[in-house]
């Protein structure tokens, strides 16, 4: 009965979770924010470059809700948040599942840096419920999550730490190898971090900075070396998206995977959107951040291998 005994291991955990939960509803609604409920499958799914959907006999298992929520702006919804299960294929790991928890939310009339105020606020309403401060101790870090926390470009970043300009140079491959053992580990462990302004390639559902479109306006949130949230100012001109899905599925292509057919429906009401902002919060990590825990194993009552 090993598997019960290391479910009763986790009651602290479990217990977390859910006063994480319902700080987080409460945090929102308090914000004058929607909860709302979308399909988990879908007969279509977004192509993206990094993530490989769950397919079923009835469609697909979504990695993301956004594909549902983004109709509620197009609708008029102004400001709206959902917490559920996501699916992404061959995902296992210290901080991966195939299944895992995810919140997201949107903001009509406002851009990525209004997403960034919402994590610093959330987070530390979290904070405050399940420990009442502002510092936590993570794997032997301490973390103050009082406001403001840093800003640094993508840009600024791969110069100081892997020592080429992202902008000046496309190359999606070194781009990725770099963030996840150069520049990530090299962050400020002491207060969470945001990075901003991604190279334009690594941003296909975001808005290019007018200034400069090199850079598309996403940003990531990043604590105790965990990837926390990954957000950006809403691209909403459907010809534009088309292109860069048409450009995804090619690369998928070239690297022998598959390509998946355009989400008519989601390209179709694309236009009605208002300027919008949206990002997505991994709530396993999150749980992990304030448990101090090493493995997203420890904060997941049953995982895969308890099936």
């Amino acid at each position: 009965m090993m598997d019960l005994a290391r479910l009763a291991s986790k009651r602290k955990n479990i217990v977390l979770r859910e006063r994480s939960l319902g700080a987080m509803r409460r945090f929102f609604r308090e914000q004058g924010f929607l909860e709302v409920a979308t399909p988990l499958l879908n007969p279509s799914v977004i192509p993206e470059d990094h993530i490989h959907p769950v397919e079923t006999e009835a469609g697909f298992l979504l990695p993301s809700p956004e594909i549902h929520m983004k109709r509620f702006l197009a609708a008029g919804y102004e400001k709206i948040f959902q917490i559920g299960p996501c699916f992404r294929s061959g995902e296992r790991g210290e901080q991966h599942l195939p299944e895992f928890t995810m919140l997201e939310w949107y903001r009509a009339e406002e851009d990525y840096r209004a997403l960034a105020e919402d994590c610093e606020r959330l987070l530390q309403a979290v904070s405050q419920d399940l420990i009442g401060g502002a510092r936590i101790e993570y794997r032997g870090d301490t973390i103050d999550l009082e406001p403001t926390w840093q800003r640094m470009t993508v840009r600024d970043a791969f110069l100081e730490h892997a020592g080429w300009d992202p902008l000046a140079e496309q190359d999606p491959q070194r781009f990725e190898q770099d963030l996840a053992e150069k520049v990530v580990p090299a962050l400020d462990r002491g207060k969470p971090v945001f990075l901003i302004d991604f190279p334009a390639y690594e941003a296909s559902l975001a808005r290019k900075k007018s200034e400069d479109p090199r850079a598309a306006e996403r940003i990531e949130l990043f604590a105790g070396g965990l990837e926390l949230a990954n957000g950006f100012s809403e691209l909403i001109d459907p010809e534009e998206q088309r292109q860069r899905f048409e450009e995804t599925n090619a690369r998928r292509s070239a690297r022998g995977e598959r390509s998946f057919p355009l989400p008519e429906k989601f390209l179709s009401f694309l236009s009605d959107l208002p300027p919008s902002a949206g990002i997505a919060l991994g709530i396993d990590r999150m749980v992990m951040l304030f448990a101090g825990a090493a493995h997203i194993d420890e904060v997941i009552a049953l995982v895969p291998e308890d099936l």
